[in-house]
């Protein structure tokens, strides 16, 4: 059982992004407030608009984002 994925296909919202397959572990994405390297949008209102964005959810989104904590908790010291 892989610890880095998991789609939570009994969801109400399921699949949240579409044509994806979604990988839930980080439903409301850790790097909301960073400047990440996802397809965001930043709205006139001021909000971040991820709704393009699909980094959190991909095979690979597990590995990046604990590697961006990393890295921000590295530049806090």
């Amino acid at each position: 059982m892989s610890f880095n994925f998991f789609a939570n296909k009994e969801c109400e919202f399921y699949p949240c992004h579409k044509d994806v397959e979604v990988n839930c572990l980080f439903c409301f994405c850790p790097l909301y407030n960073s400047k990440c390297e996802g397809n965001f949008v930043i709205l006139e209102n001021g909000i971040k608009d991820c709704s393009n964005c699909i980094l959190p959810h991909n095979k690979n989104g597990y590995d990046y984002i604990i590697e961006y904590l990393k890295n921000e908790c590295k530049k806090d010291k």
